[in-house]
């Protein structure tokens, strides 16, 4: 939502041949819509974080296999241009699921050779669509069942401020409609739940400080950005009754692979006896993963996200060189934060604990 006005981060347009997107990487300062007309510039969109966050990953995906189908001949040809669009990124597990989900309905009905026909095209734009719509209702779920907890909290602080620690951005920008963490927290304004929420900053690209802050200033949610590593201070200090924060790959084992930094807020909340939740649709579960420390990839980016820093200079957006020129620098974009760290997930079936039993008794019928 901006200025009151809903927005979705990833549309078809009316011409039903260009996917339009919020490149996030201006956002805060510039709102700037791109135009996306081919399975390369969908690519180029997912690698270079114009669209990120799982959820929209997803959903960007979806959208590039009916691209990829408007601009090929054959069956043959959509297979090698979905398997192009699935390598894009390594860690969200959404990006295959949405390609894998559209592509076996294809399958079912279509042989390798077989010629692309208009009612094909037209049966995939319908399958991205429909897949737009049941991530943001997934979304609107989440809220719902993880309105309760945040509820419970302030009945127990007598109607006191609830303060949220959550870390990146997985509101509506990333997540289509709602967000995953920060659903609940709409759900509670929604409310009239009085809350504050802390923002990490989220370095190395500044989701949190950029995107979350700037959501929730629309949304009027009381909040403030914090730097990434203020938050073990906080919770030792009594300034933090729950974490809630997104993922991009979780296993049915309850591991979380989320924003490098999310496992160490994990060990502070543990430390200080605070519920940490992680909030996903279950297209975010890889459901053929047991280890999420030894099998989930973890993405390393360009070094340059690293050293240099994007902002608003007396008006003028510019990117700024922090450290040394000859520095060398790391860029691992994901950390893993172990099942015994999680108080439990919210999904769109509800909260369940972070183990195999309880989340396959939610999800029985989809690994």
């Amino acid at each position: 939502m901006q200025n009151g006005q809903t927005m979705i981060p990833v549309w078809l347009d009316k011409d039903l041949k260009t996917v339009k997107v919020i490149d996030q990487r201006r956002l805060p300062h510039d709102l700037i819509i791109a135009d996306l007309k081919t399975v390369d510039e969908i690519i180029h969109a997912i690698k270079e974080m114009y669209v990120r966050g799982a959820p929209l990953i997803g959903v960007t995906a979806a959208w590039g296999v009916y691209l990829a189908a408007l601009n090929s001949s054959l069956i043959a040809d959509l297979e090698m241009e979905c398997a192009r669009i699935k390598a894009a990124r390594p860690t969200a597990v959404n990006l295959a699921w949405a390609v894998d989900k559209i592509m076996a309905d294809v399958r079912r009905f279509h042989k390798i050779n077989d010629k692309i026909q208009p009612q094909l095209i037209q049966s995939i734009r319908k399958a991205a669509n429909s897949i737009s719509s049941l991530e943001a209702e997934n979304c609107r779920l989440i809220g719902e069942h993880g309105l309760p907890l945040i509820r419970a909290i302030s009945q127990k602080k007598d109607g006191n401020t609830v303060n949220i620690l959550t870390h990146c951005n997985a509101g509506w920008l990333a997540c289509i409609e709602h967000g995953t963490a920060t659903a609940p927290i709409y759900a509670a304004s929604d409310a009239g739940i009085d809350i504050h929420v802390w923002v990490d900053e989220t370095r190395p690209l500044n989701q949190g400080s950029r995107l979350t802050a700037w959501e929730l200033g629309q949304y009027g949610v009381k909040h403030t950005v914090i730097t990434d590593n203020a938050g073990g201070h906080l919770m030792q200090h009594g300034m933090v009754d729950m974490v809630i924060v997104g993922t991009d790959r979780s296993t049915y084992t309850g591991d979380v692979a989320n924003k490098i930094g999310t496992y160490l807020k994990a060990l502070a909340a543990k430390d200080n006896n605070i519920p940490f939740y992680v909030a996903l649709p279950s297209s975010t579960f890889d459901w053929k993963l047991q280890d999420g420390l030894q099998e989930i990839p973890i993405e390393e980016r360009d070094p340059d996200e690293v050293r240099y820093v994007y902002g608003l200079n007396q008006g003028e957006a510019q990117r700024v060189l922090v450290p040394p020129s000859d520095s060398p620098a790391a860029n691992f974009a994901f950390d893993v934060t172990p099942a015994r760290l999680v108080t439990g997930f919210i999904t769109e079936r509800g909260v369940c604990d972070a183990n195999a039993e309880a989340i396959l008794a939610k999800f029985k019928n989809d690994k």
